[in-house]
């Protein structure tokens, strides 16, 4: 008995040294059952979901680490010094690198100067709709080319029938390389010439370097003003300019007897009473300036050359139809892919898995407080939906008051919109027009309701 003790004692010694052998001695019969059952328990624990979600993660490591390997033979491979694909596009890269290395001692030490050059050339090409009594000295002085023309049927303009936004558009973007101008240019829109500076930033976008918009108008039935900003827009416009609205959205035509009791009844009349709206306090002192009725006057006459009602009853219906465009189209927003397979791969080859859209340029607008033609609510609600515009508000200012005849407001436009005054423009090649550049001119004023 002392020597199965011992041996058994041994044997115990011996298990706790190395692992179990597989060898059973009688008398072990109960831990082998054990173990055993401890093995058998363990493998049942082990799900078939369990199994799939390993299964699943292995292959997802497997083409992570395949996109991996691709990738790296790209760089290998297309991506070196010696490729093709590289040396094509090294010389031009090069020369303009070595072009745009001018830049660098005029340039903040933190910035590049393929990073700003588009901002200095759109600083120096400006296309606007015109500025009335604005100095050619101030123009040269900060580098602006200013750029008027007549909407179709308006002045010299022939006619277009079926035109409408998109069209307007397309007439800037021919216009602007009709005249050579370089690069992006600006775009300035006052009252309903604000319509046609919206469409400039939805469908050219890529032509425009920034917009500047005085009392812009929206369609006054758009179904994203909520009640609030409706009812303080509406209560600031007299009952005939409402009627106007109203006629121009249910009987167009029925607007011809109006134009031709006013713009085309060959007389000169007050501003306010043709275009049928209130003028607040500092509005009413400037349209009584022999220098404002002028330019008003000379507006008319050019406007109304053609004697036809028609482009006035079209502009008049512009406002108030369907523009085939949103303004909150035109807010700049990240918009990314959804889930899928290419995302994946834009993912493993380091391309942006989102892009931006929307008008990616500057907006500025102004409004007068005391404004009685575009109410303050229309500025409020254009603000709201467009949060990235630069919204002034002027206070005791008019409609007419900021934009018309007014040598410091004119500086102060022009500073906020490029600051320091960069000299006169010599990067453009000039070509005359039909129109004395010069000139002021804004027809879109008289074509409003």
């Amino acid at each position: 008995m002392e020597i199965s003790a011992d041996s058994k004692s041994w044997r115990d010694d011996l298990a706790s040294l190395v692992q179990d052998s597989g060898i059973r001695f009688p008398g072990d019969s109960v831990r082998a059952a054990v173990v055993v059952e401890e093995v058998t328990t363990s493998g049942e624990r082990e799900s078939l979901k369990d199994q799939v979600k390993g299964f699943v993660e292995a292959w997802g490591e497997m083409v992570v680490e395949l996109g991996r390997g691709l990738r790296d033979v790209v760089q290998q491979t297309v991506l070196t010094e010696d490729s093709y694909a590289v040396k094509g596009i090294k010389g031009p890269l090069a020369e303009v690198s070595e072009r745009l290395r001018i830049l660098n001692e005029v340039l903040p030490e933190d910035r590049h100067p393929l990073h700003v050059w588009a901002v200095f050339l759109f600083v120096f090409i400006l296309a606007l709709a015109g500025i009335p009594g604005i100095k050619e000295a101030l123009l040269e002085e900060f580098g602006v080319r200013v750029i008027s023309y007549d909407l179709p049927g308006f002045g010299e303009s022939d006619p277009h029938a079926t035109r409408n936004l998109n069209s307007s558009a397309l007439d800037m973007s021919q216009l602007a390389d009709s005249v050579r101008v370089k690069g992006k240019f600006w775009v300035l829109g006052y009252l309903s010439g604000s319509l046609h500076a919206w469409a400039a930033l939805k469908y050219i976008p890529d032509e425009i370097a920034g917009a500047a918009l005085f009392a812009p108008l929206v369609n006054p039935y758009e179904k994203s003003m909520t009640k609030e900003e409706k009812s303080r827009t509406w209560e600031k416009w007299t009952r005939r300019k409402r009627l106007l609205y109203y006629l121009a959205r249910r009987f167009p035509k029925s607007l011809s007897y109006f134009y031709r009791q006013t713009f085309l009844s060959g007389k000169h009349g007050r501003i306010d009473k043709w275009l049928s709206v209130s003028l607040g306090k500092k509005d009413k002192s400037l349209v009584e300036k022999l220098a404002f009725e002028e330019i008003w006057h000379r507006n008319v006459e050019e406007s109304i050359r053609q004697g036809n009602t028609k482009p006035f009853v079209e502009e008049a219906m512009l406002q108030v139809s369907n523009w085939g465009f949103s303004l909150t189209e035109l807010q700049a927003q990240r918009k990314c892919p959804r889930r899928g397979i290419l995302p994946w791969l834009q993912f493993m080859y380091g391309l942006p898995k989102c892009e931006l859209t929307g008008f990616l340029g500057r907006i500025h607008i102004w409004q007068g407080m005391d404004d009685m033609v575009v109410p303050p609510s229309i500025a409020d609600h254009i603000a709201r939906v467009l949060p990235n515009a630069s919204v002034h508000r002027l206070q005791e200012e008019g409609h007419f008051s900021y934009f018309v005849l007014c040598d410091d407001c004119h500086r102060e436009i022009l500073l906020t919109l490029f600051g320091i005054p960069q000299g006169p423009l010599d990067t453009v090649h000039k070509t005359p027009t039909n129109h004395d550049e010069n000139e002021i001119r804004d027809e879109t004023n008289t074509a409003s309701v």
